[in-house]
């Protein structure tokens, strides 16, 4: 597939990481992971990617400030879009993963089709 959108998963944790990879792929979406802030934008900055899937809580650097420092970046790379996840559901998580720069935020556990829906809605794809 000539236009197969790539995708970084931001998380610490292997078994989720893992399972956006396994759904994703199936999709036709090529798949990068990053265990953390810090490794992503050292990633970002070699490979070009569509849309990211970005952790809050991670070691080194946490999802807020990955996308904190992103956003404060220079296009093409601040703009790329973004889907926080997190097991944290109250309502100052949402607003403080907006503010920092999130075009989506779920909360864990995330449904394989409810993942799907916003990765291609986010990835410019039609369902």
């Amino acid at each position: 597939m000539a236009d197969r959108k790539r995708i970084l998963v931001i998380d610490d944790a292997r078994l989720v990481r893992s399972f956006y990879r396994s759904i994703l792929e199936k999709e036709g979406y090529e798949i990068d992971e990053a265990l953390n802030g810090l490794e992503a934008l050292e990633k970002l900055l070699a490979v070009p990617v569509d849309l990211l899937i970005v952790d809050i809580n991670m070691p080194k650097m946490d999802g807020f400030t990955f996308l904190r420092t992103l956003r404060g970046g220079e296009a093409p790379i601040s703009v790329i879009p973004a889907l926080m996840t997190s097991t944290e559901a109250k309502d100052s998580d949402k607003d403080n993963a907006r503010a920092a720069g999130a075009n989506f935020y779920m909360v864990k556990p995330i449904r394989a089709d409810a993942l799907i829906e916003y990765v291609n809605l986010l990835a410019g794809r039609r369902a």
